[in-house]
């Protein structure tokens, strides 16, 4: 009988990046394609995605791509995957509506196999099947998935929280995780993000109460940052805004999008007379205007960071403005985020965060709805995923307090091939795995020199000399060129290498001048030398040598 592999390319031992294989035979299919943000280590990184190495060697067995939700650490790294590979990709209409821009922006000649599912629907992949089961999360139409193996049913949750009044009225499907459980489910992956909360989670219904109190107590104008992709908030907004005498206005391509295209689906319903361009909020008083806008994350090129540095040339930071943050942030942005909010108060805003009011939920389930979770259904085999090390191993924690033996708990670490057979599981050796990174060109295989490399210069700086050589005569042409960049002290640091330069090359015979290579070398040599012993700083020497 065949053997089932189960993978995580991406989305354990770290927040984001989530991308989960399952393998029987010959069959392979793909659950979530998504990215993660670059951390403080990683200059001019944009995102990061999946090392899609084994998906592109085994491209002719993956039946195809199925998508729990629309949020980016899930579906992100799908334009860049679909480079590589063709194969049908199975997401809910709305998770497929709000993907649709950005993969014609970025595939704009492919034509795309693009499956829409429903609820229920059982989506044949060879010799496995997928069925999506609803849940609920901070974002409509969002999915766990049923994966028929021959083994039992390998369960992937996604991300999850069991919210009982959502803001669309549409609950998780608790009956069919049940019925699943009946039907033997030999293997449950799980969100761990929120293992270290105990209790509940809140409803989503809350947060209109915290907006209710913010825009209501604000005097002048209401700003909201979120997710672009977060449509349960931005439904709130226009519904607390027009209980407030609000207008609403958007700020934020993708933002901006994602509101047009819900609206038009029917996934968000906007109050008659409330949404208003950005260019029409000059026709009414601060205290009817609220704006959403990205850039929760203090991302540099969002609408509220420019705004923050007073750079956004459609919107100004006034006195009076009110700024709420309705998101959690990402691990590695918080010092971004920070110096974020401390501009906003210095431009004269106020600034409305965190937990009191409640103007912000977790769309991830809290420690008794995982609880819930295993109880439904029942895995033989358990392995806390969607969380850094910490969460799954508090999760793999939890489910030994419930009674589960630790043969049959597993933490997995990316790449690793988790085997499950008729009668045992078990870890082996890891498939090509790790992360790629994407600079702002768009083009991935930032490598890990190059980030050294632009670490290294944004600490230590760089100098570049140029020398004119006449290599017939063995003669130098002139002074030593010397460009001095991120050295503190650059003028004088300039003159002392120029003066090294000249008396290193008075030194030099005919012979030696002829020679280029050494002669590049012995530059950077001799700058390297008097920067490291007058300033002791280490730049990075770039040495030309012009033949004429």
């Amino acid at each position: 009988m065949s053997t089932v592999e189960v993978i995580s390319l991406g989305g354990v031992g770290e927040i984001g990046k989530n991308c989960t294989v399952v393998r029987q035979g010959d069959d392979i299919v793909v659950l979530d394609c998504g990215l993660s943000f670059p951390n403080e280590e990683m200059p001019g990184v944009d995102i990061v995605i999946p090392d899609f190495t084994y998906l592109i060697e085994n491209a002719a067995h993956v039946r195809g791509v199925f998508l729990t939700h629309a949020h980016e650490d899930h579906v992100g790294a799908l334009p860049y995957l679909l480079q590589h590979i063709d194969v049908p990709i199975h997401a809910s209409e709305f998770t497929l509506a709000l993907m649709k821009p950005k993969l014609d922006e970025q595939l704009p000649k492919r034509k795309l196999d693009l499956r829409p599912f429903q609820f229920g629907d059982i989506l044949e992949a060879g010799a496995l099947s997928v069925e999506p089961i609803r849940v609920t999360h901070s974002i409509p139409e969002n999915a766990s998935f049923a994966v028929r193996t021959v083994h039992g049913i390998v369960l992937l949750t996604g991300d999850f929280k069991f919210d009982f009044t959502p803001v669309d009225g549409k609950l998780s499907n608790v009956t069919r995780f049940g019925e699943l459980a009946k039907e033997g489910v030999v293997l449950l992956l799980s969100d761990s993000t929120n293992v270290d909360r105990k209790g509940w989670g809140p409803s989503e219904k809350i947060v209109a109460d915290g907006l209710r109190k913010v825009f209501l107590e604000s005097p002048g104008r209401v700003l909201l940052t979120t997710f672009a992709s977060t449509i349960h908030r931005m439904q709130q907004v226009y519904e607390v805004a027009a209980q407030t005498n609000r207008k609403v206005a958007v700020v934020g391509r993708r933002m901006e999008q994602n509101v047009e295209t819900c609206s038009r689906l029917g996934y968000m319903k906007i109050p008659p007379g409330t949404r208003i361009s950005l260019e029409e909020t000059k026709n009414y008083p601060p205290e009817q205007l609220a704006i959403l806008t990205t850039g929760s994350q203090g991302e540099p090129l969002s609408a509220l960071v420019q705004m923050s540095k007073g750079t956004y040339g459609r919107l100004q930071i006034q006195q009076g403005d009110t700024v709420i943050y309705s998101a959690r942030p990402i691990p590695g942005n918080e010092a971004a985020i920070w110096r974020t909010i401390n501009r906003l108060f210095r431009q004269g805003a106020r600034v409305v965060y965190g937990d009191d009011p409640p103007v912000h939920v977790s769309g991830h389930a809290y420690e008794e709805e995982l609880k819930l979770m295993l109880n439904l259904t029942r895995p033989y085999y358990f392995a806390p995923v969607h969380g850094e090390r910490r969460h799954q191993y508090e999760l793999a924690r939890l489910a030994f307090q419930m009674d589960y033996p630790e043969h049959r708990v597993f933490l997995l670490d990316i790449g690793e091939r988790l085997i499950v057979e008729e009668t045992d599981a078990r870890i082996e050796d890891r498939v090509p795995c790790g992360r790629v990174l994407v600079d702002n060109s768009g083009t991935p295989g930032v490598t890990d020199d190059v980030l050294r490399d632009r670490s290294n210069l944004s600490r230590e700086g760089v100098i570049a000399v140029t020398v004119a050589i006449d290599v017939e005569m063995g003669e130098v042409v002139g002074d030593p060129y010397v460009q001095v960049r991120g050295v503190h002290s650059s003028e004088d640091v300039g003159k002392m290498v120029a003066k090294a330069l000249d008396d290193l090359l008075d030194s030099l015979n005919v012979d030696d001048l002829r020679d280029s290579d050494k002669v590049r070398h012995l530059l950077a040599e001799a700058a390297r030398r008097v920067v490291q012993r007058s300033i002791q700083m280490r730049p990075l020497v770039l040495p030309t040598v012009v033949e004429v």
